[in-house]
């Protein structure tokens, strides 16, 4: 990669993934665009206001910035889509369709993340493995299911080097999730901080596969830049890192702060898309051909959330 178009920079990901890759590639080689004016990416480097639907103006700022390779990030997640499938689908497959075409066009490598979402109730829920029965019951999870199988579809059918990881959720101290079945995990680090307690929208027992934001980032960047010839599968891969439940996760807090609290309020359809997810999954695949391997687990994120978010909020509420 030499000069990297993002779309959908803005968002929880994106928001992380452009300063990190700005530091790799330089300032101004990583070109951000979001559907939002966002004055910070613009003081670091460029930025265009793109709405990753009209795929004229993605293949302008392609052409224009001599891009070879693009992040396509746009998505709207599991809890949000099902609120409004219609609009879920419209949005994260027009983003994907335009993204692919331009990759086309201009031949650009193209890395689209998939999600745990893409699985459901049929697949294998331990150690999912990397090729399996999916099903999902969301829209988010039909949506990432078809950008998979579009992907591969443009990388055999016309060469597009097309590449992607199936991300579990994802734990970040800096940019607060979106609507996500998995979003409590972050909540959960703010609270104990700001309240000393927190409710619970999913049920106590419920495993998920969870990633530390600086794994996730970094597993983008050694994808891309792997050697293609020894890629046998492309997208999507799995990516493992740590698995738990909110009991599981509240106790890792407990630790460091023995007053905290948690209650539940579970959300019905929170508690429905978690259970129908892999409890967690075997990434063997990812690890053999591009060398995938963690280097956060949950006590060591733990420490890192706490101390990130205590500097931002240095007088507790309670």
């Amino acid at each position: 990669m030499k000069r990297i178009l993002i779309v959908g920079a803005g968002g929880q990901i994106g928001s992380e993934l452009t300063t990190y890759l700005r530091g790799i590639y330089g300032h101004d080689r990583v070109v951000a665009t979001d559907v939002r004016e966002c004055k910070e990416m613009a003081a670091q480097g460029p930025f265009e206001v793109l709405n990753a639907l009209d795929a004229t103006a993605m293949a302008s700022a392609v052409a224009r910035h001599r891009c070879d390779a693009i992040f396509n990030l746009v998505a709207l997640l599991s809890a949000v889509g099902e609120k409004n499938p219609q609009m879920a689908w419209q949005i994260n497959m027009g983003a994907l369709m335009n993204s692919l075409e331009v990759a086309r066009q201009h031949h650009c490598a193209l890395f689209t993340p998939s999600s745990i979402g893409a699985f459901g109730p049929t697949s294998p829920k331990d150690r999912t493995p990397q090729d399996t029965i999916m099903q999902p019951t969301t829209i988010y999870g039909v949506c990432k299911v078809t950008g998979e199988l579009l992907s591969n579809y443009y990388h055999t059918k016309y060469g597009v080097d097309t590449r992607s990881v199936r991300f579990p959720g994802i734990i970040s101290n800096v940019t607060l999730p979106g609507g996500g079945t998995t979003d409590y995990a972050v909540e959960i680090y703010y609270e104990a901080v700001k309240k000393g307690r927190f409710t619970c929208p999913v049920p106590g027992d419920v495993y998920m596969d969870m990633i530390y934001m600086p794994d996730a980032l970094r597993a983008c960047v050694e994808l891309m830049e792997a050697d293609p010839a020894k890629l046998v599968h492309r997208n999507s891969f799995n990516l493992a890192s740590m698995s738990f439940t909110p009991e599981i996760i509240c106790a890792e807090i407990r630790k460091r702060m023995p007053d905290f609290e948690m209650t539940y309020d579970i959300d019905p359809v929170k508690k429905a898309i978690a259970e129908s997810w892999p409890n967690s999954l075997d990434d063997t695949c990812a690890r053999e051909e591009w060398g995938w391997k963690p280097e956060w687990d949950l006590a060591r994120m733990t420490d890192d959330m706490l101390e990130v978010i205590r500097r931002r909020f240095p007088v507790e509420v309670r």
